[in-house]
């Protein structure tokens, strides 16, 4: 077995992961990295609560962090080199080997590696993949480390067969590729009844018996003289994280299960045994001798493409067009309940605000639907000190359809959108559904259920419920559209204020397209992307709204039926002043 000569025994290795809740792999498939941006970062928080663990117990380790992190905030990578420890990479998203060719995997670590040594003015030695432990096929990637100058890695959990055929892979070795070498410091395991377990430490201490993984390392300690390798994360730490509660039963086992358990284990640990970083325990140097110019300031400026899903980080900002001269547009979010997700709508406001602020004069509309948790102070914190925000409470629940119109009759525009605020369709999209409301358009409303629309992690179940109630608003209404119960809409307000709704909740939301239709209204739909909602839960009650839909539907029917026999409009006019008393409102400018 190769073991590094110059290391004393004894001397355990902890690495440490800096990544935020909505990184992880258990995720990827929810949540894209484009939007990132909008989730609120507790790495920061996160990571300053790791360092003061370390502290407590005089330890040192190396943490791997995310590029991605290092450009946005180098203070807190600068904090992890100042107390002493190790900068490593991890890549610059969260990705795994793969998802790349050798190529690309090259240049993911010429990204990463620059942004990491920007913001620590450390050399950096050493790297971890970020999702996805390497399998043997994977051995390449440490060829490709070897030649681009890393002098060690850490990613392989030695659990498959042809590890398992070699037994020096379960220990600190080298890895040589033709006249290169690097240093492999595999996760270390144990034996159960003939089975290689992982005993390392993040998902394995939080959902093994901690009396059976503590005698492993014990063992460990005491068998052999190569180091115990251990690692976990710094959101590991934070208990008290959002959840991602549309995830699969398993991805949230994996992810939350005690959580709060984490940090006295780790005390468990740092109290018996002595740790160190990588770089320490191989006596390798992390001064930078040659430091690269290129500051973060620099990265973001226009043509330097640091993160392209993010619209406001990378496209060219033109001059102001002068405000007298854009359209007037109002933003309605209904809020019920949201105080989780209202600092993720805070983060995807501004940006939107940033895009469509070229064009269009902005004002929002935020309506508080009689919340009973914290959203009304929430709103009043993020948007209460700005003047292009309203804030309107509801005295009483009156649901979501009834909310928009509150909205709508409070804005001072002509032209009012309405969205989702989990932003389960992309607040973005409004850029491309604007242009579409010419004169004579009374409603554009976003089309998942169209032909070129989309949607994404939805349950099959629930999607096939709402193309049926599609299918059945088609043959009751004469407008013919692909859906009907959108929330993501453009309204003319002096079409749409005077409504008089019997459904004010979701099924008010159809109930609104089906009276516009019998009225004659022109109606114009445009394909867009529905995503599951991320944070929080849905509202909605499925045998209730089914049951809803099937009453609504009859109305409307009815509706169209007594028309065509009367030959008579129906009224344009409606009076909506009694509901003038139900809400309270407060204004204020959009945070900047």
């Amino acid at each position: 077995m190769n073991t590094p000569p110059f290391c004393p025994v004894k001397r355990h290795i902890l690495t440490i992961a800096m990544e935020d809740y909505f990184h992880v792999g258990a995720f990827n498939q929810l949540i894209q990295r484009g939007q990132w941006y909008r989730f609120p970062t507790r790495f920061e928080q996160n990571t300053l609560r790791t360092l003061d663990l370390l502290d407590r117990f005089n330890i040192r380790a190396t943490f791997f962090v995310l590029g991605w992190i290092a450009d946005r905030q180098p203070d807190i990578v600068r904090e992890v080199v100042k107390r002493g420890h190790e900068i490593a990479d991890r890549g610059y998203y969260h990705r795994s080997v793969h998802q790349m060719t050798p190529t690309e995997f090259r240049e993911d670590l010429a990204r990463s590696r620059a942004a990491l040594e920007r913001a620590s003015q450390r050399k950096v030695l050493g790297y971890r993949v970020a999702h996805q432990w390497f399998t043997p096929a994977d051995l390449w990637a440490l060829d490709v480390l070897a030649e681009e100058g890393y002098a060690y890695d850490s990613s392989i959990v030695p659990l498959e067969k042809s590890f398992r055929a070699d037994a020096e892979s379960r220990f600190v070795h080298l890895h040589r590729s033709g006249e290169k070498q690097i240093w492999e410091f595999p996760l270390s395991t144990s034996t159960f009844a003939g089975w290689r377990v992982p005993i390392a430490g993040g998902n394995y201490f939080r959902q093994f018996p901690h009396t059976l993984v503590k005698k492993a390392v014990r063992h460990w300690d005491h068998a052999y003289d190569a180091p115990f390798v251990m690692y976990f994360h710094v959101w590991e730490l934070d208990p008290e994280q959002p959840r991602i509660n549309v995830a699969s039963r398993l991805a949230r086992i994996r992810h939350y299960r005690n959580l709060d358990k984490m940090k006295w284990v780790l005390e468990d640990y740092f109290t018996k045994y002595q740790f160190v970083g990588i770089a320490e325990y191989l006596s390798l140097s992390t001064i930078l001798k040659e430091v690269s110019t290129l500051t973060v300031e620099h990265a973001l400026q226009p043509g330097f493409s640091l993160v392209a899903e993010t619209p406001t980080e990378t496209e060219e900002m033109p001059a102001d067009i002068p405000s007298l001269t854009k359209t007037s547009i109002s933003i309605v979010v209904p809020c019920f309940n949201e105080e989780l997700v209202l600092p993720y709508l805070a983060n995807t406001l501004k940006s939107v605000e940033a895009t469509l602020g070229k064009a269009y004069a902005l004002q929002f509309v935020f309506v508080d639907d009689c919340s009973i948790d914290g959203t009304w102070t929430s709103l009043q914190q993020l948007f209460g000190s700005h003047q292009n925000c309203t804030l309107v409470r509801h005295l009483h629940n009156q649901g979501v359809a009834a909310a928009i119109l509150t909205g709508i009759r409070q804005a001072k525009t002509e032209i009012v959108c309405s969205i989702d605020c989990d932003c389960t369709y992309d607040p973005h999209e409004l850029s491309n559904m604007l242009p579409l409301f010419t004169e004579g358009v009374d409603l554009v409303t976003a089309s998942p259920y169209h032909p070129q629309g989309q949607v994404v992690n939805v349950p099959a179940w629930r999607l096939s419920l709402s193309k049926i109630a599609s299918f059945l608003y088609r043959r009751v209404l004469p407008q013919k559209l692909a859906t009907y119960t959108s929330c993501f809409r453009v309204y003319r307000k002096s079409v749409v204020a005077a409504l008089e709704l019997e459904e004010r909740g979701f099924l008010g939301i159809a109930e609104m397209v089906g009276k516009l239709s019998l009225r004659g209204a022109n109606i114009v739909e445009h394909p867009a992307v529905l995503e599951v909602r991320v944070l929080g839960h849905s509202k909605m009650k499925v045998a209730k709204t089914i049951v809803g839909h099937l009453r609504l539907l009859t109305r409307l029917l009815t509706l169209r039926i007594q028309k065509r026999n009367n030959g008579t409009k129906m009224p344009q006019k409606e009076d909506f002043s009694s509901d003038s008393g139900k809400s309270i409102t407060a204004t204020a400018p959009f945070p900047r």
